[in-house]
């Protein structure tokens, strides 16, 4: 396809997404208010509406609002292309996550039949009430989840992409035995360090970066202050772009919320205050088996965390709403995902009658909540946190736990961390793999939750800047074999996978930023 036609596709998708947004009625009405001004005449009505728009701020909002659209749509194709296509081109990988999505539902419905409880049920008028005035404190609550299992864990997620294969593709063609060392098996196309380091030369050794040169013993004029100084001249101008391009160096503390916000485009207008209040109703009015998924996995991973425990009530609040918002629902156009569907009690067993379940199409995993959990430190009003979080998971955490060959998702990052470890740090990788400790067993889980609940708050955050800066989770996979080489020397002499699990217990202690520089722009090639 031309490059003129891909453009104009383009052009007519956002045209045809925006036009029915809450922003194009209120520039509508804008620009109908401002007729009535002195200063706009009609023989320049044109330029006059375009400059008042332009000076009172719509326009830069329309900016933001295209670039955002930009950022999540589909990349242009073929007017006449079939819908699953678009959402994941390979079949074979549109097959598996079929299959997967069929697997997890099944294990919903008979965790519904074993408990005997319904997947949605009414909220009797005193149980609507006592959850009202408890909404702000419901960590005090302690339900009896003894029964309640999470539907899967990362480990049985990792099992379905170790036995992905291409059926069109001999893997004994492949040069050399390195193809044959990892556990993901499918041909991709991921990065090496000479193109990572392309892409990502912002970080490079010679430049200023938050979360190494603010702690380094340079005088804080020499760059933070500086630095600072831009971020506040970002903020100011309300650029979702520029906040993007500011954040590849790192976010300062004081201006992140301000500034991921802003590369979110996620404004906090009333109507979105509105929109929370009405999820906060539904959950008041109706109870989901989910809850009870949701409630279960914050008691095992938040509500246990030495930095998040104190946000409970926030994560319950957050993904009990999340569960229910329809809104979600947008991203499966383009997820390789299909929201499931099931029968709820009260309305036929028909498979006619089957709905949405839950009603945002995503069924939580053991670990979910840690999506939700660092945010809190940088939005304390409920409202706002939610929408930040809703757009960081439609642009971002849905690809870690579904099957795709996007370059963001959970497989590519899967391969690309075991070609960086094979390719730079072969006799690791082949000690480990004879011992039994195949590395991406013990990264997975790392990767699969964007490392948190594994590294310290202001070093996730830190790394987090980056995965909003360049618009990809690709970094994650990079910093997982960061730490592969440098806890190199010691998984040298482990003789089993429990020894090598216990090397990389924790790494609490461990700073982001310089793990990362040094792998890629340190390592010899």
């Amino acid at each position: 396809m031309e490059d003129g036609s891909e453009l104009s596709l383009s052009v007519a998708q956002i045209v045809r997404r925006l036009k029915g947004s809450h922003l194009h009625s209120q520039i509508e009405r804008r620009a109908k208010e401002c007729l009535h001004l002195p200063d706009i005449r009609l023989d320049s009505l044109r330029e006059d509406v375009r400059r008042f728009l332009r000076t009172s701020g719509w326009e830069r909002q329309l900016q933001n609002a295209v670039y955002r659209e930009l950022q999540v749509q589909r990349p242009p194709s073929h007017p006449a292309a079939p819908v699953e296509h678009l959402k994941e081109p390979l079949a074979y990988m549109r097959k598996a996550q079929a299959c997967w999505e069929k697997r997890v539902l099944k294990s919903l419905n008979s965790m519904s039949a074993e408990l005997g409880v319904p997947l949605a049920r009414m909220r009797p008028a005193a149980e609507q009430k006592e959850l009202t005035s408890k909404w702000n404190e419901m960590g005090t609550d302690e339900p009896d989840l003894t029964s309640f299992r999470p539907v899967y864990a990362p480990k049985d997620f990792l099992e379905v992409l170790i036995s992905l294969r291409n059926p069109n593709y001999d893997s004994s063609e492949d040069v050399g035995a390195r193809g044959h060392w990892g556990l993901v098996q499918v041909p991709l196309d991921v990065r090496d360090i000479p193109q990572l380091r392309q892409v990502y030369a912002e970080l490079n050794l010679t430049t200023g970066q938050l979360g190494i040169d603010d702690h380094a013993h340079i005088h804080p004029d020499l760059f933070e202050n500086e630095y600072l100084q831009i971020g506040k001249k970002v903020v100011a101008e309300q650029d979702s772009a520029a906040a993007q391009q500011y954040s590849r160096r790192g976010c300062s503390t004081g201006l992140r919320a301000d500034l991921w916000a802003l590369i979110l485009n996620s404004n906090n207008q009333p109507q979105d205050a509105m929109h929370y209040e009405q999820l906060t109703a539904g959950v008041v009015q109706h109870d989901l088996l989910v809850d009870s998924l949701i409630y279960k996995d914050v008691k095992l991973t938040a509500s246990n965390d030495d930095y998040y425990f104190v946000f409970e009530d926030f994560l319950y609040q957050v993904l009990l709403c999340f569960s229910r918002d329809t809104a979600v629902l947008e991203h499966f156009k383009y997820n390789s995902a299909t929201p499931p569907r099931s029968v709820v009690q009260g309305k036929g067993e028909d498979e006619e009658c089957a709905v949405v379940y839950p009603p945002s199409g995503v069924i939580p995993f053991h670990g979910f909540s840690m999506y939700v959990a660092p945010l809190c430190f940088l939005y304390n009003e409920p409202s706002k946190l939610y929408s930040v979080f809703r757009e960081m998971y439609i642009r971002y955490f849905f690809r870690l736990h579904s099957i795709s060959s996007s370059s963001s998702g959970v497989v590519s990052l899967c391969l690309q961390f075991e070609r960086l470890l094979q390719t730079h740090l072969p006799q690791l990788f082949y000690h480990l793999r004879q011992i039994g400790a195949q590395p991406l067993r013990i990264a997975f889980k790392w990767m699969v939750r964007a490392f948190s609940g594994y590294l310290s708050t202001d070093q996730l955050l830190l790394l987090w800047d980056r995965v909003l800066g360049y618009d990809s989770l690709e970094i994650v996979a990079v910093l997982a074999a960061a730490v592969f080489a440098f806890r190199a020397e010691n998984l040298m002499e482990v003789t089993s996978l429990g020894s090598a699990e216990a090397v990389l217990a924790d790494l609490s202690t461990l700073k982001v930023m310089p793990l990362i520089q040094i792998f890629l722009f340190a390592t010899a090639i």
